[in-house]
């Protein structure tokens, strides 16, 4: 299956190997997916006045919008959005010009604004706003609007964050395997 992909201004979409994109997805511009990438129902990926990069393994959950900043006086090269590695994106999640490490899981409906950087094993609690800027220190739960550090992750919840990817890996083989149109 593969959404609705669409080039911008010459620039079109990359597919790493093994990716899925649902059919009612929109991928458009200059945004690039790593292999084993799954994107589901209903995000909008817009890469158009700057680009998006999406890790190795990371799953972008339903009704999700990503979405970058441009250039400006202030920030000649704009807000791109850059997500690593093993990342869980909840749903209803809104990333807008931002950086995302490797194994953070964002938790549904969270916005995270242009300009903020959330470092490597983090979890940000549903609900939560991210302000402009706002760095989240690695392996720790950040909740609240705005986002406040609440406590050191344990140890279950740092080896889950991993897990978290790979059950979503699976979970795309099997849509891969199992799903087609009526």
């Amino acid at each position: 299956m593969s959404g609705d992909i669409r080039s911008y201004r010459g620039m079109e979409p990359q597919l790493g190997e093994h990716v899925y994109v649902d059919r009612s997805a929109v991928l458009i511009g200059d945004v690039k997916l790593d292999d084993h990438v799954s994107i589901w129902p209903l995000v909008s990926a817009r890469g158009d006045v700057n680009f998006i990069r999406i890790g190795a393994r990371t799953n972008i959950q339903d009704n999700c919008v990503l979405h970058v900043s441009r250039a400006s006086s202030g920030k000649p090269e704009g807000e791109p959005l850059i997500i690593g590695d093993d990342v869980t994106v909840g749903h209803h999640v809104m990333l807008h010009g931002c950086r995302i490490g490797n194994r953070v899981l964002i938790g549904m409906s969270a916005i995270v604004m242009d300009g903020a950087i959330i470092e490597d094993d983090v979890i940000i609690g549903a609900g939560s706003l991210v302000p402009p800027g706002k760095v989240l220190e690695s392996g720790y739960l950040y909740v609240g609007s705005p986002v406040q550090q609440q406590r050191r992750l344990h140890k279950h919840e740092l080896e889950f964050l991993p897990q978290s990817a790979a059950n979503y890996v699976l979970l795309k083989d099997d849509y891969q395997l199992n799903v087609s149109p009526i």
